[in-house]
């Protein structure tokens, strides 16, 4: 049998904030394109407006994103509506007039795609400015049409667990660090998913914690790096380079 039968299976792809090596991150034209591109996995942030709309953010302050250096937190949705997300800095005037994008749109776009799996970042920013149970509900109330396709994923541990009391959604945790009271936590959380940076995994080939959950690597770019977490046991790992280690998977299956 040659070596690359015998190699795990590569991981599917998540694209990280949609296609947005491509497009401004967390916008619905960078979740179109990573859907034309055929993703099976999309992944993207949510935040509280100050009237209590989730909407799709990374940062809750716009300085990247729009070059207004102001809180999104403090904003009502129709402030924030009027407000164009062009990331200025990485993609310059390539972009004009693309909006933030609410919860509903996303969750709107993701209903034409049973098949799609939407794995949503609650930011701990909200949490905090917010409370947990105000985020979370809302967060909840906006997905019930589509659960079946979502993941609800936190750093705050806190908040995926109450993610559990109050849905039927699966969970995820997004570790801070791998270590051993992370390992821990995570067998008395028992969650659905866990996510973790690949550069906080330690530097070895040792196998990814077992247990019942599939594992996600956050911001891997290459073939090289997917493949050698497919051997520790990585299900998936999420992209912000969608097309590019898309092609470079699809040629390597191809050679195998």
């Amino acid at each position: 049998m040659s070596a690359s039968r015998l190699s795990p299976p590569l991981p599917d792809l998540i694209a990280q904030r949609g296609n947005s090596g491509e497009y401004p991150e967390n916008t619905l034209p960078a979740l179109r394109s990573a859907l034309e591109l055929g993703a099976r996995h999309v992944a993207f942030d949510v935040q509280l407006t100050a009237d209590r709309q989730p909407v799709l953010l990374n940062d809750s302050n716009l300085k990247r994103m729009a070059g207004l250096d102001r809180s999104a937190l403090e904003m009502a949705w129709h402030q924030l509506a009027e407000i164009s997300v062009t990331e200025p800095d990485r993609f310059q005037r390539q972009f004009n007039d693309i909006g933030v994008p609410t919860l509903a749109q996303a969750a709107m776009l993701m209903g034409t795609h049973p098949s799609v799996t939407a794995f949503i970042e609650i930011k701990r920013a909200s949490l905090r400015v917010f409370g947990t149970d105000v985020v979370v509900r809302k967060v909840c109330e906006v997905l019930k049409p589509i659960v079946r396709q979502c993941v609800l994923v936190s750093r705050d541990l806190t908040a995926v667990h109450h993610v559990r009391q109050v849905s039927s959604c699966r969970i995820g945790w997004i570790l801070s660090e791998y270590s051993n009271l992370s390992a821990l936590k995570s067998e008395a959380l028992v969650p659905d998913y866990l996510l973790c940076d690949h550069e906080l995994l330690t530097p070895t080939n040792a196998q990814l914690w077992r247990g019942p959950w599939r594992w996600v690597i956050q911001n891997v770019s290459s073939r090289e790096t997917a493949a050698q977490l497919a051997a520790r046991g990585a299900k998936l790992v999420a992209t912000t380079s969608f097309r590019k280690l898309l092609r470079e998977l699809k040629a390597g299956a191809e050679r195998a």
